[in-house]
């Protein structure tokens, strides 16, 4: 049984995929760091920066955030691969100017967020694209006929200026409730462009997106969520509005004043914070995490195998390989991935463990790719974290 637990406390809400009482993915939401991203702003832009090809726009945060010219020009030129270098961020937006924006990547504690005028409204089977005109389909989705079936439902039912991408979740549905998903959108469209032109001062808030919730929530209703449990109940009347247009799900309003007590989650948080994750065969790895990269080292510890020594460190290395997925996705480890696997002489076992931490990431939800092993026998991959996965516009 798949379910979302939602548990506030005081200023931190914390959001937790638990599958059969095991836990999947934790994400924290502290009110003064709020997740911004997916929100849209009428911006003022305060500064312009001809020799970096960005401006500075006040939104009202504790900190301007940033805008590349290439987040400016219409999404045509840039997939017509038009030289940026021919254009100059001027032409574009001025001191003083009020612009559209809409946040594509949180701010940090150093720097501010950055935006970008290409507006992205994800629903539950597309994402909305206003001012393009661009229709495509999830890379996920591999079978040609599905995605020109896809594309021209989506042609049929979008407006003048207006463009989409099928989400890998539209596959195999319905030409009525994928219709419906993109004429909710666009209705919300306009009303979001109908507010920005009522705004009489600036910087101001258009559409607050409720990021963290709305995400894992669209993200996760079609891979077999059955529950939504939370002990709020302001959280509660914003989770009716994000499933008010998809099919049911059980929420649940607990009384719970900590949901931290399902399930001994306590304890299994507390073993994402440890750096070294024992294995049930006596073996371990390790998680060292630093600015550039992330180094995941696997060790026999305690285990000595039955048989030859290739087949013991394979055994190893199978059995961490399925810890490693689960300890990246837990802890939300983004970026440079390396794997120090224990030296495999066989190059059969070498590729059957590749192809299973495959398999393995295959249940994630944010993007992974996996490179290989070096010369130097180092697992390479990368991953984009949830926090920061480029979601709007993603998929």
């Amino acid at each position: 049984m798949l379910e979302l637990l939602i548990n506030k406390e005081k200023n931190l809400k914390t959001i937790m995929l638990v599958e059969n009482g095991i836990l999947l993915e934790k994400h924290d939401e502290h009110e003064h760091q709020q997740r911004l991203e997916g929100n849209i702003y009428l911006g003022k832009v305060v500064n312009v920066l001809k020799g970096m090809q960005t401006a500075f726009v006040d939104i009202g945060a504790a900190r301007h955030a940033l805008i590349k010219l290439s987040d400016i020009l219409p999404k045509i030129d840039i997939t017509k691969e038009q030289n940026l270098q021919e254009t100059s961020i001027e032409k574009e937006v001025k001191v003083g100017d009020n612009i559209l924006v809409q946040i594509k990547k949180d701010g940090t504690a150093n720097k501010g967020a950055k935006l970008s005028k290409h507006i992205n409204l994800p629903g539950r089977f597309a994402v909305l694209m206003p001012n393009c005109e661009i229709v495509t389909v999830s890379q996920k989705i591999e079978d040609l006929a599905e995605k020109e079936r896809l594309i021209n439902i989506a042609k049929k039912v979008l407006k003048p200026n207006m463009g989409a991408i099928l989400r890998t979740s539209s596959e195999k549905i319905s030409e009525t409730d994928i219709e419906k998903d993109i004429e909710n959108l666009q209705e919300k469209w306009e009303k979001i462009e109908k507010k920005s032109k009522q705004i009489s001062e600036t910087p101001a808030l258009i559409y607050d997106n409720e990021a963290l919730i709305r995400r894992t929530v669209l993200d996760i209703i079609d891979r077999g969520l059955e529950k939504i449990i939370v002990n709020d109940k302001k959280t509660y009347e914003n989770l009716e509005a994000v499933l008010s247009n998809v099919k049911p799900i059980t929420v649940e309003l607990s009384e719970k004043a900590n949901l931290f007590d399902m399930y001994s989650l306590e304890n299994q948080i507390e073993k994402t914070e440890r750096r070294k994750i024992w294995l049930k065969s006596g073996a371990f790895i390790t998680i060292d995490r630093t600015e550039a990269l992330t180094a995941i080292d696997v060790n026999t510890g305690k285990y000595i195998g039955k048989k030859d020594i290739e087949e013991t460190i394979y055994n190893v290395n199978y059995e961490a390989t399925i810890e490693i997925a689960k300890q990246v996705r837990l802890r939300d480890i983004g970026g440079i991935i390396i794997i120090d696997y224990i030296d495999m002489h066989i190059e059969e076992n070498k590729t059957k463990i590749q192809k299973f931490l495959q398999e393995c990431f295959n249940k994630d939800r944010a993007k992974t790719q996996l490179i290989g092993f070096t010369k130097l026998n180092l697992f390479e991959m990368t991953r984009k974290n949830m926090c920061n996965n480029d979601y709007y516009g993603e998929e």
